[in-house]
């Protein structure tokens, strides 16, 4: 219930009103003059304020502009008689959403409160959308004006209306969760929730349960019932990061909830029905991995409805002079530095690096330099190169960036397994990897 103030001084007209709009359902608080209206709107919280223009003391229009210093975002409704329409207008410029001359038609009032209120729900909503946006393109992942990022955003301003689940393929570090919530936000579900799991950091044995939810009692540590990511995600978007690192029997179970749009929590037997849009991201070709038959075909096609490539860094080398203004802006911010920019011979140096970590990559870059920096410009860089991603030991006999990606896949994994002294469990765990997909990896390596 919204509450209404009324600024008068005709004590009938405060008593006529006051009647009206609570019989309207509206909660009313009546003052007869500027002081104590000023005084209510700083203590108490209004949803509107309707303003007499003639009052004792300050005028309607000095008693205006202070609630607007106080809080812009207050609607007021400006009464007045018939021959103060021309100051009623210049309350309008000074931030009135209406004026009503009296005497006023009940009705006419009570439509043009419920319109001024509407409008500022309205408004409200714009802001929350705007700063939801802002959060999420926060990290400038989504800066680009090279030809590849155009084409990415424009499949973005194509797809996000619709209800096809998305499959978004991309390196490490170039955004992949960016650009779903960018698709998210863009469509009519962008006020509602937008869920992300990531699917190789939950443990196989607990991500039907994070997935799915469960009942109390449905395992030895399920003390209370519990929503899984779906159920969370109920007329919003979920993102499935990563999902090449499900098992082949939660492959089965998404596919299922897919297909009915309807979920069952562990130890369930009714049915939750979901709307629920999927958005699904993964740095390897999932082409590649059914043909190699470590992730299912049905439900392949299922996920890829609606397909997006995302370009490495080292693609779109011309958005990195605005990658670079914009993370050193935002290091300037958190850091309480004052860089304003990186001199020629570093942006040469940044362009002509190989970014196998992508934006992300490039972000702590420039932190690391902002924070280092004693003046207004960068002129001097270090990019850590602990990680030779070019001497795989039998890279000049690989011809592809896939067989590249493999050499060095099976000679870090053949690594773990020597430090494990061959307990391929405790490797999978060295690794961070469930064991399922572990093995599903050494297999299609060729590692015995």
């Amino acid at each position: 219930m919204e509450k209404i103030l009324i600024v008068d001084d005709n004590e009938t007209l405060r008593y006529t009103l006051t009647e009206l709009l609570e019989e309207s359902g509206f909660e009313c608080k009546a003052v007869e003059d500027g002081s104590a209206a000023l005084d209510e709107v700083k203590d108490t919280l209004y949803g509107l304020v309707i303003l007499d223009m003639r009052l004792p003391g300050m005028s309607g229009l000095e008693i205006l502009k202070k609630i607007k210093e106080s809080d812009p975002s207050l609607p007021v409704i400006m009464l007045t008689a018939f021959g103060d329409i021309k100051t009623a207008v210049e309350c309008m410029k000074q931030g009135a959403q209406d004026f009503i001359t009296k005497p006023f038609d009940n009705d006419a009032m009570i439509i043009t409160i419920k319109k001024t209120l509407e409008l500022k729900y309205l408004n409200q909503e714009v802001k929350l959308l705007r700063k939801k946006l802002d959060e999420n393109y926060r990290a400038g992942e989504v800066i680009g004006e090279s030809e590849v990022m155009k084409k990415v955003f424009e499949q973005v301003r194509v797809v996000a209306p619709t209800k096809l689940s998305v499959l978004i393929e991309g390196e490490s570090g170039t955004g992949k969760e960016v650009i779903a919530c960018m698709i998210h936000s863009s469509s009519d579900r962008g006020d509602k929730s937008f869920i992300a799991v990531d699917c190789g950091a939950i443990p196989e044995s607990l991500i039907e349960s994070e997935l799915f939810g469960h009942e109390k009692g449905a395992f030895t540590d399920a003390k209370n019932a519990k929503e899984g990511k779906f159920e969370l995600a109920h007329e919003g978007t979920i993102f499935l990061d990563e999902i090449t690192n499900l098992s082949d029997s939660n492959q089965i179970k998404l596919l299922r909830v897919l297909q009915e749009r309807k979920v069952t929590r562990l130890g369930a037997k009714k049915a939750i029905k979901l709307d629920i849009r999927i958005i699904a991201a993964t740095n390897i070709k999932l082409s590649e991995a059914v043909n190699n038959q470590r992730f299912r075909q049905d439900l392949y096609y299922r996920l890829n409805e609606f397909h997006l490539e995302l370009p490495p860094l080292r693609e779109r080398k011309e958005d990195i002079k605005l990658f670079v203004e914009h993370f050193i802006s935002d290091a300037n911010k958190e850091l309480h530095r004052n860089v304003k920019q990186v001199s020629d011979n570093i942006m040469e140096k940044l362009i002509n690096h190989s970014w196998h970590g992508n934006v992300r990559e490039l972000r702590n870059v420039i932190r690391r330099a902002v924070l280092l920096s004693k003046g207004e410009t960068i002129s001097s860089l270090d990019i850590p190169n602990e990680i030779n991603f070019t001497t795989s030991p039998s890279a000049s006999n690989v011809t592809s960036i896939s067989g590249i990606t493999k050499e060095i896949e099976k000679d870090i994994i053949l690594k773990a397994i020597q430090e494990a002294n061959g307990n391929k469990t405790q490797a999978a765990k060295i690794l961070n990897m469930n064991e399922r997909t572990f093995y599903r990896k050494i297999k299609s390596l060729g590692i015995s």
